[in-house]
């Protein structure tokens, strides 16, 4: 049930752009305010037509402007959670959802809106309206309404903007199990390229209507060219690590694929699993060993490629048992050094380089 999207236009913005998601996939569009994310989501959902276009999902087609076929917005089985929520401000949280339910005989609605209130945490609150429940709680409802349609593709407009920060930690969270229940297609859009990295398994990044950059998050996060898209010039990577135990000095030991890893204190306890946020120019590279330095993390990899710009520096990929760290280097000390694929290494940060932001719990299975 994978949906496809290809569309192309002069206004209201110049657009060619064209993806597609696979079934319990979530691709995240990711750029600016104008790029043409939204429009995309809008042309998926049947709110705006370009001038050459083309969406399906499974076996049908929802819009193909050279066979003319437009269905309406109605017709179409997607489910969508808009920044704004857009819940029914006279009903309560059960009856926003049953709203949605005219799919389905009457005496079926309010088990299933109750099963769904359940699956995102309102269960209790089913009488409540929205003016009475947090940002938060509202999202999980609108969210709860989406799936209600039984959508054949969910999209996701922004939809944690209009909360504080902790609040977002707490959706995401809530995203990330929600989604083992989703078999369905899901797209969302979002300017926030943190967000997208944790949530999405794959990213379009999008500028004046164009792709620039489209991959895993991984992918993404280690090409310049997407990340000066979206005014960013850190590259860095993720380092998947499980916490091993909390040290007299205050600092967590983790193993890694590729060896212990030291930070300031982690929170959790011993096997929780988190990702690490590296920044590649935190990483120094050593073809032995280090002796006699302050820096206690120095993991051994293997040189997997060398991509080198138009200036003096120079991104390097290390494969650190399965893991992938990037280190940016200037040509020079590439050259001195040697590194080509297949070099043996060390990759060395240091402990206090790795923030507290930049440690993720992960979910648990």
């Amino acid at each position: 049930m994978a949906l496809e999207v290809t569309a192309r236009a002069t206004t209201p913005i110049p657009l060619d752009i064209a993806f597609r998601v696979e079934p319990g996939e979530l691709l995240a569009l990711v750029g600016h305010s104008g790029s043409g994310k939204s429009t995309m989501l809008r042309t998926i959902a049947g709110l705006w037509s370009p001038t050459k276009a083309r969406v399906t999902v499974s076996d049908e087609t929802w819009l193909d402007t050279e066979q003319l076929i437009d269905l309406a917005p109605h017709r179409r089985r997607v489910g969508i959670v808009f920044q704004s929520y857009a819940l029914f401000p006279h009903m309560g949280a059960l009856a926003n959802v049953t709203a949605a339910m005219g799919h389905l005989p009457a005496a079926n609605r309010e088990a299933r809106a109750r099963e769904l209130l359940t699956l995102v945490n309102l269960k209790g609150l089913e009488s409540r309206k929205p003016a009475t429940l947090s940002g938060g709680q509202q999202q999980r409802v609108a969210v709860a309404r989406a799936l209600a349609r039984e959508p054949k593709a969910l999209l996701l407009d922004e939809p944690f903007s209009a909360v504080d920060r902790a609040t977002r930690e707490r959706l995401y969270e809530e995203i990330r199990q929600l989604r083992a229940h989703l078999a369905m297609p899901t797209v969302l859009v979002t300017h926030d390229l943190e967000e997208a990295r944790l949530l999405a398994d794959r990213m379009v990044v999008i500028e004046a209507g164009r792709v620039v950059g489209a991959g895993s998050t991984a992918e993404i996060m280690s090409d310049p060219v997407a990340l000066r898209a979206m005014g960013l010039r850190e590259i860095g990577s993720s380092l998947a690590a499980v916490i091993e135990a909390q040290e007299d000095d205050g600092l967590t030991r983790l193993r890694a694929a590729a060896g212990p890893v030291w930070l300031p204190r982690v929170e959790g306890g011993p096997g929780t699993a988190v990702s690490l946020r590296i920044m590649a120019h935190d990483v120094l590279i050593a073809r032995e060993k280090p002796t006699g330095i302050s820096a206690l993390n120095m993991l051994p990899g293997t040189v997997s490629a060398v991509d080198r710009g138009d200036g003096p520096g120079v991104i390097v990929r290390l494969d650190l048992r399965g893991s992938e760290v990037l280190a940016q280097l200037t040509a020079r000390s590439v050259r001195v050094l040697g590194l080509a694929p297949g070099t043996s290494c060390f990759a060395v940060v240091k402990s206090m380089a790795v923030v507290r932001d930049d440690v993720r719990a992960e979910p648990t299975a």
